[in-house]
């Protein structure tokens, strides 16, 4: 079997949000039509709670894009995100979720970023999203979403 697996397509991410990509509400189209190709489609969102460890106003005179050890690891500071039941966390208005058999979060715990749709950026912590796929048999996997500099590369 094989799965699409539709990385954050969350308003956020898009023209106008917090942590735009750049054409990312290009995309959309694109994914609405691929999930008619494909028996299982998933999704990931980032998934942050207020005071995300990642988020720079949480730090005392730290900005966007400055790095700090947060919990053991090197973490580069974001604007306010994706935070959990918000509007910029939401999906895209216009991305058909009709097809999703499943949404899997990520960034859940303020002590850790992640990036990754499979693991914390210290692969301490599963999204659950790996063992999903092996149940399922699923032996290709198609990833697109946003953003490939982070979420998608991960």
């Amino acid at each position: 079997m094989n799965a699409l697996i539709i990385v954050d397509l969350q308003n956020d991410f898009l023209p106008g949000g917090a942590l735009p990509v750049p054409h990312g509400d290009e995309v959309i189209p694109l994914a609405n039509e691929l999930q008619q190709r494909f028996a299982l489609v998933l999704a990931t969102q980032d998934w942050h709670p207020p005071d995300h460890g990642s988020f720079a106003p949480n730090h005392s005179g730290k900005k966007p894009g400055d790095r700090i050890i947060l919990d053991g690891i090197e973490q580069i500071l974001w604007p306010v995100h994706c935070v959990q039941d918000t509007h910029g966390a939401e999906f895209a208005p216009s991305f058909d979720t009709s097809r999703i058999a499943r949404i899997f979060h990520k960034g859940i715990d303020p002590r850790i970023d992640s990036y990754s749709t499979f693991f914390d950026n210290a692969h301490r912590r599963s999204t659950g999203l790996g063992e999903y796929l092996n149940e399922r048999s699923v032996k290709n996997v198609y990833l697109l979403g946003l953003a490939l500099d982070y979420c998608v590369k991960y």
